[in-house]
């Protein structure tokens, strides 16, 4: 029973919403009419035929605007049973009901606005008939407190059936879908709501006390009490207009404050979920679909860095990603697994994989979180990382060279650890400092970001040299000369290299803690 009253309660609350405006307007349109039309009323009989009027065009008027007001929102009924159960109505009925919920303030306003504008012919025919020589300031005075009192309650009305249609139905009704681009609905929008705040809040009020100004004395009646009474009415109605217009702005406003905190703050999975049939539902909807852009960005941007490396992406979305490259002076750095075929045969390919993503998880931890570097590429078993890219302060020569002996002592931890049933992996580093060209290399619909030039050569030929010499790092004096602690490393006799006319003088680490290359 408590889950079909809640079912029900949006309905319920939509159908009574218009109920305490009206009543308010019409108390005050009595009240005024007190104040500025009797004593315009001079015979008893124009004063009775009045009276009457009232009593019976308000017993008439009322129930028939009930009625009709009452059919206009439990037309809804089946499609809001059908949605609080679960079920999807006709897609044609379900379009309609939605844009009857949209267009339920005006409805309402317009029924409002029907009885109160009928009051205007009805009153004065009515007392005409009755005496023919009425004061003829009864033919402005009239309609202009039946308009004052009508303008009132009918906006008071509309702004408390769309607030609390936005509250109770909009969440049933546009679930799934947008409010502001349903066809054949009308929409007031934010610009009108002000201009009608502002007549309904400001002119209304101060013309009601204008006008009592112009209303006849009249004896016993105190003119003064009257105008508090209705500046104090004034003053309510501005209020609760103000109030709900904040209610109807402010609500978005704080919804799309919060979810804009959350994106400066990196947080991608917030929504607006508000639904507005007005510009809000547009700003709303454009700023949900930001969000869905920044998070898939950034989805590709963390996929990016992972294939990359996350240095190296960083590098490529702050440069031009077109075919570029900048010449810097880096520390290049080659490092391979030795034997690896030989450790790959007869070996099931998974655990073959398993192997080297255990020992290359490692090397990425120690050359990029620890020491600042950057994993180019992975080079089968093996991987190219680049230390300096973009950074020219930094000592990149003694970034790879701490990198290198990390290496070393996580690869000695690795063998002892996770692969004490396995050979010792051994492994060859090469390292090299000079000037390289980094950027982007390619075809404009395939593009790398890497470093060329003889630097890179040159540490690749190094890292070849570990194996015959027996040693796992080597580095070039170049590299060696712009060390702090140069002590950790002994030189050994140079070397001849591939495409290079003299020897190169070369050092190795002293007491390497890891398994030697063989």
């Amino acid at each position: 029973m408590i889950l079909t009253r809640s079912r029900h309660s949006g309905l319920a609350a939509v159908a009574l919403t218009p109920v305490i405006p009206q009543i308010l307007g019409s108390v005050l349109n009595v009240w005024y009419n007190w104040a500025v039309v009797v004593p315009l009323l001079v015979t008893p009989a124009l004063l009775k035929t009045f009276q009457w009027t009232c009593f019976f065009y308000n017993l008439c008027i009322y129930p028939l605007a009930v009625v009709l007001w009452m059919r206009c929102v439990m037309a809804l009924k089946p499609t809001y049973r059908q949605l609080t159960a679960g079920e999807e109505p006709e897609p044609e009925v379900l379009a309609w009901a939605r844009r009857r919920v949209l267009d339920l303030p005006w409805w309402g306003a317009s029924i409002a606005g029907a009885a109160w504008t009928v009051c205007t012919p009805v009153f004065l025919l009515t007392l005409w008939m009755t005496d023919h020589h009425f004061d003829s300031r009864l033919w402005w005075h009239l309609p202009l407190s039946f308009l004052v009192s009508a303008f009132i309650s009918l906006t008071h009305s509309f702004f408390l059936i769309e607030m609390v249609a936005h509250r109770r139905l909009f969440p049933i009704y546009f679930r799934d879908t947008r409010a502001d681009n349903l066809p054949g609905a009308r929409v007031l929008s934010v610009r009108a709501r002000g201009v009608i705040w502002a007549v309904s809040a400001g002119i209304c009020p101060i013309g009601s006390l204008i006008l009592l100004a112009f209303a006849p004395a009249a004896p016993g009646n105190h003119g003064q009490w009257y105008a508090l009474f209705v500046g104090v009415i004034g003053i309510a109605f501005g209020l609760c207009t103000a109030v709900m217009i904040m209610e109807l702005v402010a609500e978005p406003l704080d919804h799309l404050r919060k979810a804009a905190g959350a994106v400066a703050e990196g947080r991608f999975d917030e929504q607006v979920l508000l639904r507005r049939a007005d510009e809000f539902g547009v700003l709303i909807e454009e700023f949900n679909r930001m969000i869905r852009g920044l998070r898939d960005k950034e989805r590709l941007r963390q996929t990016f860095g992972l294939h990359v490396g996350r240095a190296a992406a960083e590098q490529i979305l702050a440069r031009d990603p077109g075919l570029s490259g900048v010449e810097e002076e880096i520390t290049v750095m080659f490092a391979d697994i030795r034997s690896f075929t030989r450790r790959s045969e007869g070996r099931p390919p998974a655990e073959v994989v398993e192997m080297l993503n255990t020992f290359l998880e490692a090397m990425v931890r120690v050359v990029e979180e620890e020491n600042g570097g950057m994993i180019n590429k992975f080079l089968g078993d093996g991987f190219v990382a680049l230390f300096g890219v973009g950074d020219g302060t930094k000592n990149h020569a003694e970034a790879a060279a701490n990198a290198a002996r990390g290496m070393i002592e996580a690869l000695d931890s690795l063998n002892r650890s996770k692969l004490p049933d396995q050979e010792p992996i051994a492994i060859g580093v090469g390292i090299h400092t000079g000037h390289a060209v980094v950027g982007s290399i390619g075809s404009p619909r395939r593009l790398e970001f890497t470093a060329i030039g003889s630097t890179v050569n040159l540490a690749s030929r190094i890292e070849g040299l570990t194996k015959p010499l027996g040693v796992s790092v080597l580095i070039t004096a170049t590299t060696w000369e712009r060390l702090e602690e140069k002590d950790r490393f002994v030189e050994v006799p140079p070397q001849n290299v591939r495409g290079v006319e003299e020897p190169v003088r070369v050092y190795s680490l002293r007491r390497e803690t890891g398994v030697a290359a063989n």
